[in-house]
């Protein structure tokens, strides 16, 4: 095995620090035959195996005192078939990395989250996604993955090759095996139009029906406290490209970094100000447009921390949910300032998907680093649970294996399958042991 391991690593934190933890030794693989050893070894030595990739989960999904195995060293784009538009990129291969790449042989990604530092492996373990009602996440892009199981063997699966295995496997939140390499469907580069504007909550949720199926990526963010929120509109276009104005520049980078996080350190040192921030930030939504390469706009930078909480509800259910928020916060006045994120995703028929067989709103709340989230974010969870909300496995919630296995029709399959790759539980730590109820 000549995969570099480290027998001192150091302590890993997430990247909003609520995970901490010191495997008792790294790994990082260069090739698949690496990783069959490095299973080997575990195996030998009896020991656990996880995986991490970027550190974005706010859960202690990762979180070991055995091996840890980084991907790093296994990203790129494989191969790429034009007749089929589908790519194969390895496991370890972050999303911004994908993304130039494609952009520089003709291609772009059908979707992408806010954010692009993931690896592809990690973003389809959890579910991740971006927003538009006609497009699923990101593991609903999966044509075919490869996987290295408990013991050694790689595993390829695709809706026709090891069907019941592809639809546990795309999200699986890494415990199923390593995913090794994946294959995408991508689409010929294409730009997008984005518009950001401030508008009333009242109007965005009266035209619901309207604004999600009218564009083609359509997302919000709520000013808690306020009437106020930024809604983002993003469509394909002909038009050429837009110079980079100094408008767009200075929002994201100066307004939407800098600045808020000056008030946001202004509302931990004072949070009785966090009301006040809130509508500093409402009245500051920026209104703009650019053109770009799908590339350029699906990504934002977020260099501001907090902790999150998010949970899929029925799309049909977000008016409700909305209200019923609204009403928790005016009745407890939560000490909060982040806006509250609101997104849409395509129903699929993933087994372990929070938008498994519906179309779906994704509402998530932040709480900036180092402010008291906990009160928060569990009255918002009780709403969300009300309407069959559940919650995306990279974000934080409180729930157990008895909850789970009720919001979602194949859990036990997926249970089934897990046990059947894995009987000595290999790939799983505590945080998975207890929402698996094992």
């Amino acid at each position: 095995m000549n995969s570099a391991v480290d027998n001192k690593p150091q302590t890993r934190t997430n990247w909003s620090g609520s995970v901490r933890f010191t495997p008792r030794e790294a790994a990082f693989p260069t090739t698949e035959e690496e990783v069959v050893s490095l299973i080997h070894r575990a195996q030998e030595k009896g020991t656990t195996i996880r995986v991490i990739g970027s550190g974005h989960s706010f859960t202690p999904l990762v979180e070991t005192d055995s091996l840890l195995v980084s991907l790093d060293r296994m990203q790129g784009v494989q191969t790429v078939n034009s007749e089929q538009q589908q790519v194969s990129v390895l496991g370890g291969t972050k999303l911004k990395a994908l993304g130039a790449s494609l952009l520089q042989q003709g291609w772009s990604p059908e979707n992408l989250g806010d954010i692009d530092v993931q690896s592809i492996a990690g973003a389809i373990s959890t579910g991740t996604h971006g927003t538009g009602l006609g497009l699923g996440n990101l593991s609903q892009q999966v044509e075919a993955l490869t996987l290295v199981t408990a013991d050694g063997q790689i595993r390829e699966c695709s809706a026709k090759q090891d069907p019941n295995l592809y639809q546990a496997a795309r999200v699986s939140i890494g415990s199923l095996g390593i995913i090794s390499q994946v294959r995408l469907r991508v689409e010929p580069l294409y730009r997008l139009h984005f518009q950001s504007k401030r508008l009333p909550l009242a109007e965005v949720v009266n035209r619901l029906e309207e604004y999600p199926s009218n564009h083609r990526h359509f997302e919000f963010f709520w000013f808690p406290y306020t009437d106020s929120v930024q809604a983002k509109f993003m469509n394909k276009t002909d038009a050429p490209p837009t110079r980079k104005g100094w408008w767009s520049s200075f929002n994201k980078w100066v307004l939407e970094n800098g600045a808020f996080w000056c008030l946001s350190e202004g509302a931990r040192i004072f949070p009785r100000f966090s009301q006040t921030v809130s509508r500093i930030s409402a009245w500051g939504v920026p209104q703009f447009e650019e053109t770009g390469n799908s590339q350029s706009l699906f990504a934002t930078p977020r260099h501001v921390r907090f902790n999150e909480m998010e949970y899929s509800v029925p799309f049909a259910s977000l008016p409700a949910v909305i209200e019923e928020m609204k009403q928790a916060l005016e009745e407890n006045q939560f000490q909060v300032h982040f806006p509250i994120e609101i997104r849409f995703v395509k129903g699929d028929d993933i087994w372990l998907s929070p938008a498994y067989g519906r179309d779906s709103a994704f509402v998530a709340v932040h709480m900036y680093k180092g402010m008291a989230y906990k009160e928060y974010f569990q009255a918002m969870e009780h709403i969300f649970l009300r309407h069959e909300g559940r919650p995306h496995w990279g974000k934080m919630h409180h729930l157990g294996a008895d909850e789970l296995s009720k919001l979602y029709p194949h859990w036990h399959d997926f249970q089934h399958i897990r046990h059947q790759l894995d009987p000595d539980g290999r790939f799983l730590n505590p945080y998975l042991r207890r929402i698996f109820g094992l």
